[in-house]
């Protein structure tokens, strides 16, 4: 991957790399019950779980694995939640989309603008053919969000994570290249 970090700018937003010093902003949404309650972790206690995620980030970046954008405002700088690439398998061209916002800004549309950009960015920049979402089937706003932009159903994968001290069913969805240039 290219050593600058792509930003991205949609009509409301500005998609830029997260730093530490966004961890008070990260914290704040990370440890929303709400926010998190399909993260597959449990809420954050401490703004040191936000700088360990902010290091995760980088570390992806680093190892050609994924790209995670902070989600921000045009004109406002605080990081209002993240959406990128996670396990991107070069070889086989394809990633996983992974995306949460601040509570206080869903059903704006928001979600949906990052996601748009992030999804032309993987498949014109970083030549993804396939690109997968992992979605629990209580989390019904998520999937209608990806299926918006053309995503398939493919199936159920039973019991696929163990989180929080439960196995959970993730539904898994696809988008292909020719269904997004369509």
């Amino acid at each position: 991957m290219e050593n600058k970090f792509p930003i991205l700018e949609t009509d409301r937003l500005v998609l830029r790399e997260i730093t530490p010093e966004d961890a008070e902003n990260i914290f704040t949404y990370l440890s929303d019950k709400e926010v998190m309650k399909y993260y597959g972790l449990a809420p954050f206690q401490s703004v040191d779980e936000a700088l360990d995620e902010i290091a995760w980030y980088q570390s992806i970046r680093e190892n050609n694995t994924g790209i995670r954008w902070g989600i921000t405002l045009k004109g406002k700088g605080e990081v209002i939640g993240s959406c990128g690439f996670l396990n991107i398998v070069s070889q086989h061209f394809r990633s996983d989309i992974g995306f949460e916002l601040s509570k206080d800004y869903w059903g704006q549309g928001i979600a949906q603008e990052s996601i748009e950009a992030v999804i032309k960015y993987g498949f014109e920049q970083l030549n993804l053919q396939r690109i997968q979402a992992l979605i629990e089937p209580p989390n019904e706003a998520s999937q209608k969000l990806v299926e918006r932009q053309g995503f398939i159903k493919e199936g159920l994968l039973r019991n696929y994570e163990f989180t929080s001290g439960k196995f959970d069913d993730l539904y898994m969805y696809s988008l292909l290249k020719e269904d997004f240039e369509k």
